[in-house]
C-alpha cells in the first residue's frame, strides 16, 4: 500500500511539473550574410592540389597533343564555310564506316560549331573546344518530302552544314520543281526515302530542324560525334575543306 502511494505521488508531481512548464519559444535570431563570389578567398587544400598536379599535367599534355594538321584556317560563317563543310564531310565519312545501311547525306548545325580552327596543328583540345557536347551520331531514314522541307528551313535560316547533297536557294526558298536540291547529283524525289547522318540532338527537331522528327527509322551509333571527329582526323591527317557551292543562297 505504501509503495502504491509513493508511486501515485510521483506521477502526480510529474504531471504538475509538466503542466506548469511553459513551452520554449524563439525570442531572438541573429545571422550574417556571407558573399561567396570572386572576392571570397577560400582556404585552399594545398596537399590536395599537390596530389592533383601530376594528373593535371598529364591531362594538359594529352589535350595539347597534335592529331592532325590544318594547312589553312577553317572559319565559320553562313551560308557555307570551310569548318561546316569539314564537319559535315567528316560526319558523313564516319557514318558510312559505322552504319549497317548506306548513308546518303549528313546534316550539321552551325550553332554546334563553338569555335574556329587556325592554321597549324589540330589537337585534342581543338576538337573538344569545337564539340564540347556529348552528342551521339544517329542515322535517320526520311522521306524525300521531309528532306525537301528541311532544305527549305536551311534556306530560310541562312544556311547550315550539309554533305552528300547540294542546295541552291533563291532568296529564302528552295523550289523542288526546279531541281535545286540534288543528292548524289540527282534531283530529290518526294516519295523516295533517304538516310541522313546527324546528331541525336538535332534528331529531336532542335535548332528549328523539325522535319528530322518525322524519321521512319532511327539508328543510334552510341558513338560521340566528338570522338568520331578525332578518329577521322587521325585517319586523314590533313584537316582541310573549302567552300564548293553546296549551300548556295542568292
Amino acid at each position: 500500500m505504501l509503495h502504491q502511494t509513493k508511486l501515485l505521488c510521483t506521477i502526480l508531481c510529474i504531471l504538475l511539473f509538466t503542466a506548469c512548464h511553459r513551452p520554449l519559444r524563439v525570442s531572438k535570431t541573429t545571422g550574417e550574410v556571407l558573399l561567396v563570389d570572386s572576392t571570397y578567398k577560400a582556404v585552399q587544400d594545398t596537399q590536395y592540389l599537390q596530389s592533383l598536379a601530376p594528373i593535371k599535367e598529364d591531362l594538359e599534355k594529352q589535350l595539347g597533343a597534335p592529331i592532325g594538321y590544318a594547312p589553312e584556317a577553317l572559319r565559320v560563317y553562313q551560308p557555307e564555310c570551310p569548318l561546316l563543310n569539314w564537319a559535315s564531310d567528316a560526319l558523313l565519312a564516319m557514318a558510312r564506316q559505322l552504319s549497317p545501311e548506306p548513308v546518303d547525306v549528313a546534316v550539321v548545325n552551325i550553332g554546334g560549331m563553338r569555335c574556329e580552327w587556325a592554321a597549324g596543328d589540330i589537337t585534342f583540345r581543338n576538337v573538344f573546344e569545337l564539340m564540347p557536347f556529348d552528342n551521339m551520331l544517329v542515322v535517320l531514314t526520311l522521306k524525300g518530302s521531309d528532306l525537301q522541307q528541311l532544305c527549305e528551313i536551311f534556306a530560310y535560316s541562312g544556311g547550315q552544314g550539309v554533305a552528300g547533297m547540294r542546295i541552291k536557294a533563291i532568296g529564302d526558298r528552295v523550289m523542288q520543281q526546279d531541281a535545286l536540291v540534288t543528292i548524289d547529283g540527282k534531283p530529290i524525289e518526294m516519295d523516295k526515302t533517304y538516310t541522313v547522318a546527324t546528331s541525336d540532338y538535332l534528331s529531336q527537331g532542335n535548332d528549328g530542324m523539325l522535319p528530322l522528327k518525322n524519321y521512319i527509322k532511327y539508328w543510334n551509333s552510341e558513338e560521340k560525334i566528338r570522338d568520331l571527329y578525332i578518329e577521322y582526323i587521325k585517319q586523314v591527317k590533313t584537316v582541310k575543306a573549302q567552300v564548293d557551292g553546296r549551300m548556295s543562297i542568292n
